[in-house]
């Protein structure tokens, strides 16, 4: 791959020369007024060749990036080597004192949601189709409270809020992005020419990865740390069957994702610091969680190493991801070419920032182990934490109707064992 790319581009630089030779024989043919129609025509072909072969190297030089951009990132040694993710190591597990941790014959979140006269599923499946939703009410609140709770929990810790963008340019994506995702997550905008086609983002780490690319960073300014903030979108083309029910697994969500640019001498720290951050906000929430490490067949290309952490979901009897902490060490940095620090005369390499991302909060899902793990018979105790950003600072939420017999999510739920 690299071969043909290199022999085309010598073959370029070479004919210069020869094209060079033949200007001068012109000019030399001109000042003595003699035909220099051969030499005219042998310049144009010997153009014509250079641009054929100008044209074959930058195509090669695609397919060359395209190959080296499907190698993955370095792994970290503490990663878990395994394909099975029944190998994944938990590392830590936390409940608020006295909360046991166990299935139970409660409500499971979209019951408690539709209850809470919170959530249409039926009018959502009949606009959107398959996975879609309306919020109504108290579902709307809550979802937006848990915005806003978010991003001043970053922003006490130094982040600075981001509002992303929410679709970019196919460049700007396939640098940031892995390339299954292109099929597997990702909905793409046509816009005319092809040059102008966009994809919708899956995550605010897509468009605030690129937010530095082609900039020069000093190590004096970093880490930057940003709160992004943005509505999300995801075909989840890989998932049919998963979650069918309710709205943890949607195509459109809102999240606050944690964002951050570190010396390359500190990345690892500051790995550390985003999934404590992570695990404060769930404290503060009172959700049980455990945090696992991700077993190397499961990464994604850019990740050198991820941290999961997984809330309880009491219906459901099981923890299920709510926060994904990954290190991608200078891997994105590089395709996006943010530089960390001035290159020197005795620097042998480029020095590039390393990004990390982490989830704090995909607010859909949040929302379902709250409405699951603070449900009562009468209505949904609310966190304490997100009391004021609701209307009326309610501490209690009552249910405002019985359940319907013959909703989607009613029908796509499996029988409760009596």
């Amino acid at each position: 791959m690299l071969t043909p790319f290199l022999t085309a581009q010598y073959s370029a630089t070479q004919l210069n020369g020869k094209i060079n030779d033949v200007q001068k024989q012109i000019a030399t043919k001109k000042k003595a007024k003699e035909n220099a129609d051969d030499l005219l025509k042998q310049k144009i072909e010997l153009e014509k060749e250079k641009k054929a072969l100008i044209e074959s190297a930058a195509e090669k030089d695609v397919q060359l990036k395209a190959k080296v951009r499907s190698v993955g990132n370095f792994v970290h040694d503490s990663v878990p080597v395994s394909n099975n993710e029944d190998n994944n190591a938990v590392q830590r597990t936390w409940a608020p004192e006295g909360v046991t941790v166990e299935k139970r014959p409660v409500l499971s979140h979209h019951e408690v949601l539709l209850r809470l006269d919170g959530y249409d599923p039926d009018r959502g499946v009949k606009v959107v189709g398959h996975r879609g939703y309306f919020l109504r009410q108290w579902g709307v609140f809550l979802n937006q409270a848990l915005v806003n709770y978010g991003l001043e929990f970053l922003t006490q810790k130094g982040y600075t809020a981001l509002q992303a963008p929410q679709f970019m340019l196919k460049d700007y994506m396939a640098k940031t992005a892995q390339l299954d995702d292109f099929d597997e997550q990702l909905y793409k905008v046509v816009d005319g020419d092809s040059k102008n086609d966009k994809y919708l983002i899956a995550t605010s780490e897509q468009p605030i990865s690129a937010f530095h690319a082609d900039e020069w960073l000093q190590p004096k300014d970093l880490p930057i740390k940003y709160a992004g903030y943005s509505t999300c979108y995801r075909r989840e083309a890989g998932s049919h069957g998963r979650d069918a029910w309710g709205i943890y697994r949607v195509h459109q969500f809102e999240k606050i994702e944690q964002f951050l640019l570190a010396d390359p001498e500190k990345s690892w720290e500051a790995f550390d610091d985003m999934i404590a951050a992570s695990e404060e906000f769930y404290k503060s929430l009172g959700l049980p969680y455990q945090v696992v490490a991700i077993v190397s067949g499961a990464l994604n290309d850019a990740a050198s190493k991820k941290l999961d952490l997984e809330a309880w979901f009491p219906y459901q009897g099981e923890y299920k991801e709510l926060v994904s902490c990954s290190n991608c060490t200078d891997y994105q940095s590089r395709a996006l070419e943010i530089r960390c620090g001035t290159k020197t005369q005795t620097d042998i390499k480029k020095k590039y920032v390393h990004l990390l991302n982490s989830t704090l909060c995909a607010t859909t899902r949040t929302l379902c182990c709250v409405l699951e793990n603070y449900q009562t018979e009468e209505g949904l105790r609310v966190p304490e934490v997100l009391r004021k950003y609701l209307p009326g600072t309610p501490d209690f939420i009552p249910f405002a109707k019985e359940l319907p017999k013959e909703t989607a999510a009613q029908k796509a739920l499996p029988q409760r064992k009596k």
